[in-house]
């Protein structure tokens, strides 16, 4: 498998009623192309602070985030790095709400690639693939279900051309069946389409069904299986 995303070295700091509190301690890890990693850990451990270091939302107190051996905010650029390469999906859908799903990802589109043509017919493509009908795709999206939500905003994620998708607790307002299609489709995207899926989750279950699951165990991202 292809090497894609490195972290080296990663600290991360913050202040805290005057006092300095540390998430992460020096800690490495590389992901692969077409692999779906997901991340364990407790509340307060750190998992969403290292998804934001790895997807370029935040920077480490100190270390090196490289995008295929690039340094991020040296060799390129944090807001090049968000708009080209990765896609990051959060528990809260953050659509449109008084649009259609189509039209949020053809909004999506213009704003990430405006020269783009026939960004209508490329919306209703990755609509498709994440399982939604051609009725779903042209209603608002608060007349879908959290599911159908949940797979605009990954269609919406696959509508620029991210190597890498990071996702934040993104089954965590779903129903058990949902949550298993959602899971389907995060592996098909990483085994067929090779991207490579970074996850965050709270639930063992899901994580085993993962192709690796990383843990966030005193301020160390470990590899447990």
């Amino acid at each position: 498998m292809e090497n894609i995303l490195s972290l080296n070295n990663i600290s991360y700091k913050y202040q805290s009623g005057g006092k300095s509190q540390t998430i992460l301690l020096d800690t490495s890890y590389s992901f692969d192309a077409g692999t779906f990693y997901t991340i364990l850990g407790p509340s307060g451990s750190g998992k969403t602070t290292i998804l934001s270091i790895a997807s370029g939302l935040d920077v480490p107190s100190a270390g090196q985030v490289l995008f295929q051996k690039q340094s991020l905010n040296k060799s390129l650029s944090l807001q090049k790095y968000r708009k080209n390469h990765c896609a990051i999906i959060f528990q809260a859908y953050n659509l449109i709400p008084y649009m259609t799903a189509l039209q949020n990802v053809i909004t999506a589109i213009g704003i990430q690639h405006p020269g783009m043509k026939n960004k209508r017919a490329h919306a209703v493509k990755v609509l498709t693939e994440v399982g939604l009908t051609e009725d779903q795709i042209k209603r608002p999206v608060l007349q879908l279900s959290g599911g159908q939500q949940q797979r605009v905003t990954i269609a919406r994620a696959l509508s620029g051309s991210a190597q890498i998708i990071f996702a934040d607790e993104p089954t965590g307002n779903l129903d058990g069946e949902t949550a298993e299609k959602i899971i389907y489709l995060f592996k098909a995207l990483a085994h067929q389409k090779g991207k490579c899926i970074v996850m965050v989750t709270h639930d063992k279950s899901i994580a085993k069904q993962s192709d690796i699951t990383l843990t966030l165990k005193e301020k160390q991202l470990i590899q447990t299986s």
